[in-house]
């Protein structure tokens, strides 16, 4: 049996051949590096998390990713984390030709690592959304959904021509589940790319909503799996001309994930592997331990006296305390998270970013005229903040 994801064999005769050949490899290449990249960044901060026994870390990226004296609920998360690298991995091996045309042995084996990374990761996924929920509103929710749903049946059928040996389909549809199983990636380098080019317009990043966080979380696999089919019904027809249009569109959507993989590298995976493998501790893992168990003054408390006796230690950068803040904006501890987000801006009073992340707390909080200083503040200090502006006029109507 064999699970195979490499891409149809097809025979370039033509420039135009030569050109969709050309557009289809750059994708991949960097599509695999994008995937191994955040493949290696998830690992690394959680088990780094682990073995530091700093739980607490789990939620940094998720909504209740780790929950005291939840021991199922958490492994499930586990599950699903271990799922995501291994599917990244494995799915980047059964990519590649070589590995089919020379071990085809490996590739069966792969395929079927594969496929059970693919269904853990799914149903890891689906049984979290149904215990914790997540960031977002019912849109988002169905979104993870029908990408689960779409997986299991990609899966099904990739299986089904598999065992009847027709491998001509089984490819297409193990390519299928290729795409769609990768909807966390893409979603993870289609924002990027939106904010980069267009910036935050319809995104609201504290609750995950919004109507162009509501089209990605559908188009973080729908698109892919358009262009797939597209790019499948391009090697069933002859005509040049279809295949320059398919090459041109595979062109310019990885200029576009070019794009988002690089702000995503950029803004999260090399700042997150950094601080994951500083000597350094991250004070925010360490105020938020301390959160938890003494309460936000003794936070504030600790941090002022670490930062005096120990500052080689710890790692006091702006972002670690505009992240623990965000991460209590989004759980709607406005209370907490506007303490942490002061100190920041004590920290760091030239920083036009803490003075609006301040603001955003205390609008969050309901206190405009608070929320109002702050970004006047924050716009003041970088009178191109485009952000900030926008929060001003909306508070001030």
């Amino acid at each position: 049996m064999s699970t195979a994801v490499a891409m149809p064999v097809v025979r370039f005769r033509s420039s135009a051949d030569s050109a969709l050949k050309f557009a289809v490899r750059l994708w991949f290449g960097l599509v695999v590096v994008g995937q191994l990249m955040l493949a290696f960044e998830v690992a690394s901060f959680y088990t780094h998390a682990a073995a530091r026994g700093q739980w607490n870390s789990f939620n940094k990226f998720m909504q209740h990713g780790y929950v005291p004296g939840q021991p199922i609920g958490n492994g499930v998360v586990a599950v699903h984390l271990a799922g995501v690298v291994l599917l990244i991995v494995s799915g980047a091996l059964q990519l590649v030709p070589q590995v089919l045309r020379r071990v085809p042995k490996v590739h069966r084996w792969n395929g079927r690592v594969y496929m059970v990374a693919a269904l853990a990761m799914s149903g890891a996924g689906v049984s979290m959304l149904l215990r914790r929920g997540t960031t977002g509103g019912p849109f988002e929710y169905a979104a993870l959904f029908v990408n689960a749903l779409l997986i299991w049946a990609f899966a099904g059928l990739a299986l089904r021509y598999a065992l009847k040996r027709d491998f001509v389909r089984h490819r297409q549809w193990a390519l299928r589940l290729y795409v769609v199983s990768l909807g966390v990636f893409f979603l993870r380098v289609a924002v990027p790319m939106w904010v980069a080019l267009l910036g935050p317009v319809g995104m609201d990043f504290t609750t995950f909503t919004g109507p162009a966080l509501a089209f990605w979380a559908y188009g973080c696999y729908l698109v892919p799996l358009a262009m797939m089919e597209l790019y499948l019904r391009t090697q069933a027809k002859p005509g040049s001309g279809r295949r320059w249009a398919m090459a041109g569109g595979v062109f310019v959507m990885t200029l576009l994930m070019g794009v988002g993989t690089a702000a995503a590298a950029a803004g999260t995976w090399v700042p997150t592997i950094e601080r994951t493998y500083s000597s350094r501790l991250p004070i925010s893992e360490v105020m938020n331990a301390t959160i938890a168990a003494k309460g936000i003054d003794a936070a504030v408390a600790q941090y002022r006296e670490l930062k005096a006796t120990a500052p080689g230690s710890y790692n006091f950068a702006e972002g670690e305390l505009n992240d623990l803040g965000y991460r209590y904006i989004r759980t709607k501890n406005y209370k907490v998270a506007i303490q942490v987000l002061a100190l920041n801006v004590e920290a760091y009073p030239q920083s036009s970013n803490t003075w609006d992340s301040l603001g955003e707390a205390y609008a969050d909080d309901g206190n405009k005229a608070l929320a109002l200083a702050n970004y006047r503040k924050s716009v003041e200090l970088n009178p191109k903040s485009a952000s900030g502006k926008r929060a001003i006029a909306e508070l001030s109507r």
